[in-house]
């Protein structure tokens, strides 16, 4: 056979495989997206949401004495007298903590349904907050906590002011429960908060409404997880140590002005959705260079492939993407991935063995393919090295083809046909 038509079959080949990959994909990526709008609101109802605790709201709230007055006119519109009437109208006015000191608690407990693993957590929060009056006048002060998911469990709930705890008196409406307490001048009021609940995704605490300040403010954050991440436009831990598994976050200020609150996102397995859909996307590029280095090494050694042998090369490869696609569904992923793994070398070396021989199938051909295909694939466990891998795979490849290939007289290799008895030597 002639080498372009040969050549011109082998790019046939590979390109009905890329569009079965991209078909493969698709197919992936919708189950993947059905599961989650499906069972993203069951796990919700069971198990909870993504939890962001406000800070409470303290609020002064008073009675003054204000004078009106109007105008009483006789027949002719002349002003006779002046009207002074008195009554009472209510005020308020916000105020801020004199301190604020919070201890969380985050246990990681992740579960996994169908195609998706989603971050659970237990959160343990407890708050102490002080207010100081420093005004000169009595007054009556507020004091509001809203809970940070009307739907949540929260137990072992505890609602101190002063020392009382309250907790058991409260009726929480629409997630707001408070107490009033009466201040005089110069009082500090304590405050404490207590609960555990169970959320998903990311955790949060917002200590201010919009830009405020912070006065004395600690939080101090315990995970039993390493890999911490925190949400955008929130605050960098002051400090940090590592205790076992996890970690002890710090957030000290004096005093500081700001918009920004404290948080974490929940750390999570792969998911075999995204990653079977991100493999079968990939997957040309591994083949690819397969294709290129198969094809190469047979113009060296006089071991063609014919296009068909090529064809049952790429549904080996193709079988790798859809036995994980409908494996990762139903065991570990790192169990998928094995699998799919060893049954699509298995068939590849298998193959070639009864095609070019036992050494150039089991050498040539499966060491490449445990680079290229294994290997790549690998790289996706890997969160931002797939580029990297397939770069230095690439500058590897091409790096060995120019050295095998540096002496070759491609005019006269691309123009005469191949020997079909040195073709058939094994």
């Amino acid at each position: 056979m002639h080498p372009i038509p040969r050549i011109l079959g082998i790019v046939a080949v590979f390109i009905l495989t890329l569009v079965a990959w991209l078909a493969l994909a698709g197919v992936t990526t919708s189950r993947s997206s059905d599961s989650a709008s499906d069972l993203r609101g069951d796990v919700a109802a069971l198990w909870g949401s993504q939890q962001v605790q406000a800070a409470p709201t303290f609020t002064l709230t008073w009675t003054e004495d204000v004078e009106t007055s109007s105008d009483v006119t006789d027949a002719n519109g002349e002003v006779v007298k002046r009207k002074v009437e008195h009554h009472q109208e209510a005020r308020s006015q916000v105020v801020d903590p004199a301190s604020s000191d919070l201890k969380v608690k985050l246990h990681l407990d992740e579960r996994r349904r169908g195609l998706l693993w989603f971050p659970l957590y237990d959160v343990d929060f407890a708050g102490t907050w002080t207010y100081t009056h420093r005004q000169a006048v009595e007054r009556d002060l507020y004091l509001e906590f809203t809970l940070p998911d009307q739907n949540a469990v929260y137990d072992d709930v505890h609602f101190v002011v002063d020392g009382v705890d309250l907790a058991r008196d409260l009726r929480p409406n629409a997630g707001v429960t408070g107490t009033a307490v009466h201040v005089l001048p110069g009082q500090t009021v304590t405050w404490s908060v207590q609960y555990r609940s169970r959320g998903a995704d990311r955790w949060s605490y917002q200590p201010t409404r919009g830009i405020g300040q912070l006065e004395a403010f600690s939080l101090t954050l315990d995970t039993d997880f390493a890999a911490v991440d925190f949400p955008t436009s929130t605050l960098s831990p002051t400090a940090k140590e590592q205790t076992g598994a996890g970690w002890t976050l710090h957030w000290d200020f004096a005093r500081v002005v700001t918009g920004y609150g404290v948080g974490m996102i929940m750390p999570t397995h792969i998911q075999p959705g995204e990653l079977a859909t991100s493999l079968s996307l990939s997957a040309p590029l591994s083949l690819g260079l397969f294709f290129l280095w198969i094809y190469v090494l047979g113009v060296l050694r006089d071991r063609q492939v014919h296009p068909i042998n090529y064809l049952f090369i790429a549904a080996a490869f193709f079988s790798f993407n859809l036995l994980f696609a409908y494996t990762a569904d139903r065991l570990p992923v790192e169990y998928a991935f094995a699998v799919s793994a060893g049954v699509s070398v298995l068939l590849v070396v298998s193959y070639l063995r009864l095609v070019v021989g036992a050494r150039f199938a089991l050498l040539e051909s499966g060491i490449a393919q445990l680079l290229y295909q294994v290997g790549f694939a690998a790289a996706h466990f890997a969160d931002g090295y797939t580029g990297l891998t397939i770069t230095v795979l690439g500058v590897i490849t091409l790096f060995a083809l120019m050295q095998l290939t540096g002496r070759i007289d491609w005019s006269k290799a691309l123009s005469r046909p191949v020997d079909p008895e040195l073709a058939k030597r094994a």
